[in-house]
Order: C-alpha cells, then structure tokens, then sequence
C-alpha cells in the first residue's frame, strides 16, 4: 500500500467546513473522496473568504483538495438513482444537512443500508440526531456559544471572543474521521456499516472536559484569561522589551529551572509560590512580579536564555509570519498544488504523518462538476451518452462537455 486508505471510496455530500474537514483528512490519506454538490451555487462555501482573479474562494480551495467533484441533483428521480449506484460501490457516506432532511428524501441511512449494507454513514450535526435542539440550525459560532466555549474564550476583563478559528467545526470533522475509521475497522471484520452521530456540542464539551472536571471539585464556573491558563501558572504571555513571549511552566522541575534562569531564584523558594497550588493561589501577585523582570529584556534575549534552559517559550507569530516560519519551511508543511483556475495554489499539508504510508496533496479543489463525466463513467460504467442523458433528465444540472 501506498497510502493508509487505499481502496475507500467516500461519497461527501456534506458543505460548509465540519464535513468537508473530515473528507479532506480521509482524501490526504488516499480515499477516492466524491465530492457531491447540488446545481446551482453548490456548496455553500464556494462564497466564503477572500476569493482570487478567478472568483475561487481561498477558503474553499483550502479545503477541498484530493477530492473530486460532481454535481448530483437529489430531488430529481434519475439524480437519486444515480446517487443509490453509487453508494452501492462506496465505503462511506458523510453528510451534515439539517437533521432528517435526507430521510426526507428517502436518502437517510435506513435506506442507505439496504442498497449496501457494508456503508459507513456519518451524519455530522449541530446538537446531535436527537435531544430536544436536535432541529435548531446551528453554525459554528452558535456551537461555540451554546457549548461554553466562548465563555471562558476572552480577554481577563470578562469579555469574551469567539476562537479565532471554527473550532466546533474542526473537532467535529477530526472526530467524524476517526470515528469512520473505528466503523471500517468494525466493517473490515464483520462486513457490517453502521451509523455514525456526530454532534458539534458534544465536541466542545470533550474539549473543554477538564474545565467541567475542574468545575465538579470546586463548583467555580470558569471565566476568561486571555492567554492565562486556569490549570496551570506561570502558563501565559507576557510583554518585553521588544515583542509578546508565550511560556508554559508546565511543571515543578521547570519551575525550580526557571526561576533562577530569569534571575529570581528566591522566586522557587517562597512560600507563596512553591507548589502550582500555591501559585494559582497568589496569581496576582507573582504575575506582576514576573511581568516587571520580562520587561527589563527584548523577546530575543529572554528566548535565548530560556530555550538553553529546556523553558518552554515562543514568539506570538501572525500568519503572514507562520508561512515564513523556518520550521514550517523545513518540514515542508505548506504545500503546492496545481489548480485548474488558479494556477498554483498554497494549502496546509497533512497533520499526521505516517512512515510507511504517507497522506500526501495530489490534487487541487475541484470545480463545480468539474468530474461528473469522469466519475459516472469510472464507476458506473456509462457512456457519453447515457450521462447526456441524464443531463437532459436533470439529474446533473448543465451540461459540462
């Protein structure tokens, strides 16, 4: 094998980011990923972000590479028969309509495990495929909201902020694909698909699981830090001379090695601040200490002194910053693709990398019904003209030569 997912066939008729993130991890690591989108517009996303010469939205490239792309229309006859053959071949289905609306087509998973019992079918959703918010619309602001993760997201004066990236979304396509791949485990075994809930909210609450723990010892309801960590101190930013510096003091050992490498040593020894216990409970008073000694240095003096002391600490980088990053550039971690409109276009590599079969950027993100001839041929087997007709049935939107 080349790569881990060689072989999976995934039908994608999911939009917007939940979705389509999940595709896009299962596509890196070699599934033949179909991107399904309805005529028209298509996906939702194609609107989304900045967009180049072209009109293509660099949001909507970002995400949808490896994959290719038909339009398939699911309320016309011929387009819901075309969509059955294919799941008949297929390994996986994901989709995060509002709840029940592909039931309402008759296109749910009822259905879909009686055309190929061996699919995978995941549905990705706001609060979930039941609960009483089950039918709510929900973005990935409002995920945020209802979970409480922006209550504890802000600046320390109690105002809060959205994540600076869709978070409730993300994890929900991170869950969606190891979840699918634990199903194709199960599948590899028994033969056997099954459904698979994945829901928003209970996404943020695994996120924020140790904040709810904490909150079941003490009963004191998190607020926001800005960069401060409740769990954790000296764990933030700090101003110097020059630029912010992030630390992370994650233990008692790194605490010992970082007091006296910012010339306090006494620091390690008082009372006040000994143990982690002891400084969450003199926090105001031993960030105001460290923020004063942080001040007397530029950002690049204090980095060198506390990487040769194994301190955790980095710059506060913006992105413009981020694709310059000598790191970044090493490990090649942006990576070039050819587009069909574009040109060349630069997209994030893979997260996770495997030794012996590594995810890799193959293709660009398709346009709209860019591979509906390919695609029906390949795996269905029609002719040119059987695929003109069902152009002329509907079933496929315009016609595309």
């Amino acid at each position: 094998m080349r790569q881990a997912l060689e072989g999976i066939t995934v039908l994608d008729l999911s939009h917007a980011l939940a979705g389509p993130f999940c595709t896009m991890m299962l596509g890196d690591h070699g599934a033949r990923v179909i991107k399904i989108e309805p005529p028209g517009a298509g996906d939702i996303a194609r609107a989304w972000g900045s967009r180049g010469p072209s009109g293509d939205a660099g949001y909507f490239v970002a995400l949808h590479r490896n994959k290719r792309g038909i339009v398939l229309d699911l309320k016309n006859a011929r387009g819901k028969e075309t969509f059955w053959r294919l799941l008949e071949r297929a390994d996986v289905v994901m989709e995060n309509y509002r709840v029940g609306a592909l039931d309402r087509l008759g296109l749910g998973y009822e259905q879909a495990s009686k055309r190929n019992p061996g699919i995978v079918y995941c549905s990705i959703s706001g609060f979930g495929q039941d609960g009483p918010y089950r039918d709510r619309a929900a973005l990935d602001l409002i995920l945020q909201a209802e979970s409480g993760m922006i209550s504890v997201t802000g600046s320390a004066d109690g105002t809060t902020a959205r994540a600076g990236v869709s978070i409730a979304d993300m994890t929900a396509g991170m869950n969606a694909a190891f979840a699918i791949m634990a199903a194709l485990r199960v599948k590899e075994k028994t033969g056997r698909g099954q459904a698979i809930d994945v829901s928003m909210m209970e996404g943020q609450l695994a996120l924020l699981g140790t904040m709810i723990g904490d909150y079941f010892m003490d009963k004191e309801v998190p607020r926001p830090m800005g960069t401060a960590y409740r769990s954790l101190l000296p764990y933030q930013t700090f101003h110097t001379a020059t630029r912010d510096l992030a630390l992370a003091v994650g233990s008692e050992k790194l605490w010992r090695d970082f007091c006296p490498a910012i010339g306090c040593p006494e620091l390690a020894h008082d009372s006040r601040y000994r143990s982690n216990q002891d400084r969450r409970a003199n926090r105001a008073s031993l960030l105001d200490k460290l923020q004063a000694v942080f001040l007397t240095k530029s950002y690049e003096q204090w980095e060198e002194i506390l990487i040769g002391c194994g301190i955790p600490v980095g710059a506060i980088n913006d992105i413009g910053q981020v694709v310059e990053h000598p790191q970044v550039k090493a490990r090649g971690s942006l990576v070039e693709v050819e587009h069909p409109r574009l040109g060349k276009v630069c997209v994030a590599g893979p997260a996770a990398r495997l030794s012996a079969t590594p995810a890799s950027v193959r293709s660009a993100s398709p346009l709209h019904g860019q591979h509906t001839r390919a695609v029906l041929a390949e795996m269905l087997g029609l002719t040119a003209q059987e695929i003109d007709e069902l152009y002329a049935a509907g079933a496929l939107g315009e016609n595309q030569r």
